[in-house]
């Protein structure tokens, strides 16, 4: 878990904002896992508009120090 609270957007292990990869390091996850699980539910959810989620997580979250 993140040592300073909340998630932040990563410089390091970023493709596109580094949203998935904040995540992932947040949580402890594989970086790799988060991307694929993040993508296969965009794609088989109706419900979870991933673009969408992901810009505005892009914008919202900071990026780390």
């Amino acid at each position: 878990m993140s040592d300073k609270g909340g998630i932040k957007r990563s410089r390091h292990d970023s493709m596109i904002g580094g949203v998935c990869a904040g995540i992932a390091q947040h949580f402890g996850w594989s970086v790799t896992g988060t991307r694929v699980a993040y993508v296969l539910l965009s794609i088989f959810s109706a419900a979870f508009p991933g673009i969408i989620v992901y810009l505005i997580l892009w914008l919202v979250l900071p990026l780390e120090d």
